[in-house]
């Protein structure tokens, strides 16, 4: 699945902010073997995605489209290589959550799910 994101991650973004909100938006049941640490990480290789897919360029970062299927390959294939133990389902657990503190900052629109 493909979205369409404003990815503008502007001062408003705080990475404390953040992975405390992934953690609390994360059922407990499955929070277990998901770290703070393991969140940063994750949200540190989303920034390194953005990146590489030129996604940060100022020109797209509007209309910036993120391809979710290769943002998670991209995820699986750093933690793998850096030896961060999360499963797909815990990565995606991640990313769903960063979506929603960036809807709730202003980052995405209610409309960047479709």
């Amino acid at each position: 699945m493909a979205k369409e994101q404003d990815l503008d991650l502007g001062p408003e973004f705080d990475d404390s902010k953040c992975v405390e909100f992934i953690l609390n938006l994360i059922p407990e049941q499955d929070r277990e073997g998901i770290t703070e640490d393991d969140i940063q990480y994750v949200l540190d290789v989303i920034y390194d995605f953005y990146e590489s897919e030129g996604l940060l360029d100022e020109n797209v970062a509007s209309d910036g489209y993120v391809d979710e299927t290769a943002e998670l390959e991209f995820i699986r294939r750093a933690a793998k290589r850096d030896g961060i133990n999360l499963n797909d389902e815990q990565i995606q657990l991640i990313l769903d959550g960063e979506f929603e503190y960036g809807k709730q900052i202003g980052i995405y629109d209610e409309d960047d799910e479709d």
